[in-house]
């Protein structure tokens, strides 16, 4: 099209050289064939722009298509072309012609020119482009990326699902056991009860029992020498039983006397105290220096050891002896190394009272009735067994006697512990000397205590 150009142009010359007076009307051919040109060019280019930008899919520039428009008015620029981002192309025609040549160049410039804008806007579009390729790529980076990360929450949920559906089965199965226990506990419960009223008919049955043995044990106590006429002397030849029956004979001297229990009849000797709160007392334990070791086994305390006047124990099968003859009462004297004293008294007491065979029974504590100075320390220990460090009948997990150096009848284990060691008051071991702890507490050995017994005053009369 250029070449067509340039030879029209070129016969547009010849023209001129051979005729002067065709000129003007030549030179207005030339301007409108100009024009024609640059309208067809402009509407190639529109055209070509327009495919380029549906074929590559440019974003819409932020200020609108190019503008083409003419400007008669402002010198020589024939089209001016302004682009969107704001650009001006002039596009230069002399109208009057005066230079052919030059005006050809001018030409030739403004083809230039636009074909610069051209390309220039083409630059800009394919830098434009590669930007939105490389978004592109980010992107399509990005959902790579998240599609990984969707993936794996796929297979997390998938996991979840199936671990949710292992402790559903999981609960099923512990629900069918909770519901065998409750039933198992149900039947355990009926059992149980079942076993209860069993023992409570079996108890109640046994407590019938030892009521009736109770019962024939003191019909058979009573059938026994009774105390009730007891003489005041013992100048009928009668042999005294206690020291009561001594002191009822008329003596008033403290004293070592023989005395002969009734189901022990070749007798035994004991210290009687006749001056304390009327007299008549059989002493059976004194503690006042230390000298005689009272941590001891069973024999010696069945049998009694120590000295009568001093030190001693009279022994379990002699106390049995006094006390199943009688009713029986207690005193405890006791002395702190303050020369402080007290004294504790128990209206009943008895040793092995309701036993077939005392030694086999553990010779049981019976006690009642406190009154007294000193307070209540021996009541918790009512109804128990003696024990010795040889002989546990108490109901702690170890051997009370050996705990607590002593033998005593103890529970779990004491209040009090008159058979300890003597430890002459104050001591930093815990409960393990002659101890009375309502009145000196567990860590305080006492310097003296005499414990004797003598029949109720109603046994007296």
């Amino acid at each position: 099209m250029v070449n067509d150009l340039w030879k029209i142009m070129n016969s547009a010359s010849e023209l001129g050289d051979g005729s002067q007076h065709k000129s003007k009307s030549t030179c207005s051919y030339l301007l409108w064939t100009t024009l024609l040109f640059v309208i067809v060019l402009l509407a190639v280019t529109v055209t070509g722009t327009v495919l380029f930008m549906n074929n590559y899919h440019a974003p819409p520039m932020p200020d609108g298509p190019p503008l083409i428009r003419t400007n008669q008015g402002e010198g020589n620029a024939l089209v001016t072309v302004e682009r969107g981002d704001g650009s001006r192309v002039n596009i230069f025609i002399d109208p009057n012609c005066p230079d052919y040549g030059k005006n050809f160049l001018r030409l030739e410039g403004a083809h230039t020119s636009l074909l610069h804008s051209l390309t220039d806007h083409d630059s800009d579009l394919k830098g434009q482009k590669g930007q939105d390729n490389v978004l592109l790529v980010n992107l399509a980076e990005q959902l790579g990326t998240m599609s990984v990360h969707a993936s794996q929450l796929k297979r997390d949920y998938d996991s979840l699902r199936r671990g949710q559906g292992n402790l559903g089965q999981e609960l099923n199965v512990l629900q069918t056991e909770q519901g065998r226990l409750i039933q198992l506990l149900s039947e355990s419960q009926v059992n149980m009860v079942k076993v209860v009223n069993s023992v409570n008919e079996a108890l109640s049955s046994l407590q019938k029992e030892t009521g009736s043995i109770k019962n024939r044990l003191k019909a058979d106590l009573q059938r026994a020498p009774t105390r009730g006429a007891r003489p005041k002397t013992c100048a009928n030849g009668s042999r005294p039983r206690d020291c009561s029956d001594i002191y009822a004979s008329g003596q008033r001297e403290d004293g070592t006397y023989s005395i002969f229990p009734t189901h022990h009849p070749s007798g035994f000797q004991a210290f009687c105290d006749m001056t304390t709160d009327g007299g008549g007392w059989t002493v059976i334990q004194r503690r006042e220096d230390g000298s005689i070791s009272f941590f001891r086994g069973w024999d010696a305390y069945r049998n009694g050891f120590g000295k009568i006047t001093g030190e001693h124990w009279l022994g379990l099968r002699q106390i049995n002896t006094l006390t199943i003859q009688a009713n029986y009462e207690l005193r405890i004297d006791l002395e702190d190394f303050e020369n402080n004293t007290a004294f504790a008294q128990y209206g009943t007491f008895g040793v092995g009272l309701l036993s077939v065979d005392p030694n086999d029974d553990g010779y049981p504590l019976t006690i009642a009735d406190y009154s007294g100075t000193a307070g209540d320390s021996l009541m918790k220990h009512n109804g128990m067994k003696f024990t010795t460090m040889d002989q546990d009948n108490d109901h702690s997990e170890n051997n009370c006697a050996s705990f607590y150096h002593g033998a005593w009848w103890y529970r779990n284990c004491h209040t009090s512990n008159l058979n300890g060691k003597y430890l002459n008051g104050q001591h930093t071991s815990y409960a393990d000397g002659i101890e009375w702890s309502s009145w000196t507490g567990w860590q305080y050995s006492l310097k003296f205590s005499e414990m004797k017994i003598r029949p109720t005053k109603k046994e007296t009369k």
